[in-house]
């Protein structure tokens, strides 16, 4: 009897450490699986805040380049105006021409647009005309450049477009 005892303690002591161990695995699976969620939450974290902070660097430096632009279309009449005074002409068009390298130093390009065909996400519409030289929707004359950040337009080109 006391044998039987003993055999029902010790496998009593057994089922215990079993439970005890299963209890563990179990609290191990737990931690373990609130330690990946908490990791995988902290990246998504990190990739909002970096698409956040490109975002807001984008927004402002397209502020800050529409501001600039009317400086670089005045540039540009300045350029094309014939004068006597060849050193006058060359600073100009040195200045303008460092100005656009820094713009394109920043992500800026320009939009292209005569002989390209229309499209409303780039280009606005300010006249058309009918030209059988050209083809549909196609942009025959540019009246002021348009300029854009990557996919972002600051400015559209306006433009006049054939037939």
């Amino acid at each position: 009897m006391e044998e039987n005892n003993e055999k029902v303690k010790e496998k009593l002591e057994e089922i215990q450490d079993t439970n005890e161990t299963e209890k563990l695995k179990l609290e191990l699976e737990e931690t373990t699986d609130r330690y990946k969620r908490l990791m995988a939450e902290f990246d998504n974290y990190k990739k909002r805040s970096s698409k956040e902070r490109e975002g807001l660097y984008n927004s402002l430096l397209a502020d800050i380049v529409s501001s600039v632009l009317p400086v670089v279309d005045n540039l540009e009449k300045a350029v094309a105006t014939k004068t006597e005074d060849e050193n006058y002409k060359q600073g100009v068009e040195m200045v303008h021409k460092q100005l656009l390298d820094t713009l394109s130093n920043l992500g800026v390009e320009q939009i292209k647009a005569v002989g390209e065909i229309f499209n409303p996400e780039y280009h606005e519409a300010v006249s058309s005309v009918q030209d059988d030289n050209l083809g549909e929707k196609e942009i025959k004359e540019e009246f002021r450049k348009g300029y854009k950040i990557k996919e972002k337009v600051i400015r559209h080109s306006m433009v006049v477009v054939a037939n």
